[in-house]
């Protein structure tokens, strides 16, 4: 099995490596074709208003100057077009990717370019306690649980333009309950923050981030599998098309007559 691996965090974050340690116990034809730098929310984009560089770091292991969309095309198109992967493993991402964060997350939208390209992918995420750890994520339960996350999804025959998206919990890997079938969640977009500073010009500059969640998720999504201590598996389509609305929309504007 070809099984190109790939994150948003970049060519040398932690989260690669214990993707890579996860990715050898299922095949030695592994590919890192990563961001030479930390794309973190670059969410599917490319890179089209510059040139893109591409620099090999070692045996099959090459590192992109663009985003994860940017390095998944690379990797399929260029690199691998000869003989394209079998699997696209996009993380372990230092950070949930849950519920609509899914639209921003490049380790998600990596995951999406390669089902695009007909490839199975599944995107890996930890979350971790971001107060008073700074950069520092264990990535105790990915590292405990990958295995079993990952081998039924690899086992699995996905269906066309459809990839995987798994969340491991804030907890050591024996105190993980378990894993459950989610739907996506949903968040409160009231939790974005706008932080205004003015530079020493007298300039006016922002920085964007989010609130602390304080909500009830609702039942059977991601959102609440991870809090209630469960690694949360959640399969996602390609096709944003809400089925429900075409026939008001349709009658709207007298579709047909």
């Amino acid at each position: 099995m070809r099984i190109l691996l790939t994150n948003d965090d970049g060519v040398n974050a932690g989260g690669l490596k214990v993707l890579e340690e996860l990715a050898r116990r299922f095949s030695d034809d592994l590919w890192v074709v990563a961001p030479a730098e930390e794309q973190s929310g670059a969410g599917h984009s490319l890179t089209l208003s510059r040139p893109i560089r591409l620099r090999k770091l070692g045996e099959r292991r090459f590192c992109v100057t663009g985003t994860p969309t940017d390095s998944v095309m690379m990797a399929v198109g260029h690199l691998m077009r000869e003989l394209k992967p079998d699997l696209v493993l996009s993380g372990v991402n230092r950070g949930a990717n849950l519920a609509d964060d899914v639209t921003y997350s490049g380790t998600v939208s990596a995951a999406m370019e390669g089902a695009l390209a007909g490839v199975p992918a599944i995107a890996l995420s930890q979350v971790y306690a971001r107060e008073g750890m700074g950069d520092t994520v264990p990535f105790d339960a990915a590292i405990g649980w990958g295995e079993r996350v990952l081998r039924p999804l690899i086992e699995a025959e996905f269906a066309p333009r459809t990839l995987v998206n798994v969340n491991f919990p804030a907890l050591p890997a024996d105190q993980v309950k378990g894993i459950r079938i989610v739907r996506q969640g949903f968040h409160d977009y009231g939790r974005a923050r706008i932080d205004k500073r003015t530079d020493p010009r007298g300039y006016d500059y922002f920085w964007f981030g989010l609130r602390p969640m304080v909500q009830t998720p609702a039942q059977d999504t991601d959102i609440e599998a991870v809090a209630d201590g469960y690694i949360s598996v959640t399969p996602l389509q390609l096709d944003l098309t809400h089925g429900a609305s075409m026939g008001a929309l349709r009658s709207a504007y007298d579709y047909g007559s």
